[in-house]
C-alpha cells in the first residue's frame, strides 16, 4: 500500500491555492465531510513547504496549556562559596520548570502547524490562536511568569482542518477565528480523484479501483455522505490482501460491501432501514453486472 499522496487535477488546484495564502501570510483551513483527504492534504502542503511540521490533534478536553505549554514541576540550584577557607556561603532558590507546548514550540521555531480536527477543541482554548493570527505574537502572561510575550517567528504556518459543525463532539467555529483564517470547502471528491486514492493506498489497478468507486459512489447517491471513500479503500484494501476481483458473480465481494459499508451506515434497531441499505448494495450490483 501507497502512502505517497495522490495528486490529481482536482487536488493540485486546492493544493496551489492554499499554497498561494500562506505565501501571503494566511493561515488555511479546510473544512468538509469525513472521507475527503483533507488531513492527507494538509500534510502534503506542511511537507511542500519545506519545514518542520508539528501536528495537533483536536480534543474537547484540551485546555490552554495544553497547546501553550506550562510549567513543569521545579528546579532547585544550590550554590555553595568556600572562597575565604574558614568561612562557607550557600545560597538555595527554586524555580518552576517551564515547557512549550506544541503551537508555542512551532511559533517559537517557525514550524508548520497542522491542527486536525481543531473543532473538535472548545473555543475558549482555540482563542489562544487569536493572536498568533492577527498580530503575530503568543500571549504567555497568563501561564509563564518570565516571557509574557513570543513573537512568531516569519516562517511559521498555520493549516487547520475540521469536519461540518453538524457532526458529533464539533463545536462551532467562532467568528473571531473564522475571520482570521481561509476556509476552502472540500464538498466531495470527483470520481478522477476517487478512483485515483483508491487505486493507489489498496495497490489494486486502476480498472478494478474504478470499479469499487462507481458502485459505491452508486450506493451513496446525492442525497447521503455515506459511504465515503474510506469504504472504497477498505473493500479494495480487502480484495487486494484476499486476491479476489471486484466481480458482481463474486459472492466475497457482495459480502465485503455489506460488512463494510454496514459498519460505515449504522441503523441500530432498525431493520427496515437495513434490509434498503443491503438491497441498495444489490442494485448497484445488479447495474454493473449489465456493463460487465
Amino acid at each position: 500500500m501507497s502512502d505517497a499522496f495522490i495528486e490529481t487535477a482536482y487536488f493540485k488546484d486546492l493544493t496551489n491555492r492554499a499554497l498561494l495564502y500562506l505565501q501571503a501570510g494566511y493561515a488555511v483551513h479546510f473544512c468538509g465531510p469525513a472521507g475527503t483527504g483533507k488531513t492527507a492534504l494538509a500534510m502534503h502542503i506542511a511537507e511542500l513547504l519545506g519545514r518542520p511540521v508539528v501536528t495537533l490533534q483536536g480534543n474537547d478536553e484540551y485546555k490552554p496549556s495544553d497547546l501553550v505549554g506550562g510549567n513543569s514541576g521545579m528546579r532547585r540550584k544550590k550554590l555553595l562559596d568556600n572562597y575565604v577557607h574558614s568561612v562557607w556561603k550557600a545560597e538555595e532558590s527554586m524555580d518552576s520548570v517551564w515547557y512549550d507546548g506544541r503551537i508555542t514550540h512551532a511559533c517559537r521555531n517557525g514550524h508548520t502547524f497542522v491542527y486536525d480536527d481543531f473543532t473538535r477543541s472548545r473555543p475558549e482554548t482555540n482563542n489562544v490562536l487569536l493572536s498568533v493570527l492577527q498580530e503575530k505574537t503568543l500571549d504567555l502572561s497568563a501561564i509563564q511568569k518570565g516571557e509574557t510575550r513570543l513573537t512568531v517567528h516569519p516562517d511559521f504556518s498555520v493549516l487547520f482542518t475540521s469536519n461540518p459543525s453538524e457532526y458529533a463532539g464539533v463545536h462551532v467555529l467562532q467568528d473571531a477565528l473564522k475571520d482570521r483564517v481561509i476556509t476552502i470547502a472540500i464538498k466531495g471528491l470527483d470520481r478522477e480523484s476517487e478512483v485515483a486514492i483508491v487505486a493507489g493506498r489498496s495497490g489494486l489497478p486502476w480498472r478494478e479501483a474504478a470499479r469499487i468507486v462507481d458502485i459505491i459512489r452508486g450506493i451513496r447517491g446525492n442525497d447521503i455522505k455515506k459511504p465515503s471513500i474510506r469504504a472504497a479503500i477498505m473493500v479494495a484494501t480487502i480484495l487486494a490482501t484476499k486476491g479476489s476481483k471486484p466481480s458482481s458473480s463474486n459472492p466475497l465481494f457482495y459480502q465485503i460491501l455489506v460488512d463494510v459499508i454496514g459498519s460505515e451506515i449504522s441503523y441500530e434497531n432498525d431493520s427496515e432501514n437495513n434490509s434498503l441499505l443491503f438491497k441498495r448494495i444489490e442494485m448497484e450490483l445488479d447495474k454493473y453486472t449489465l456493463r460487465e
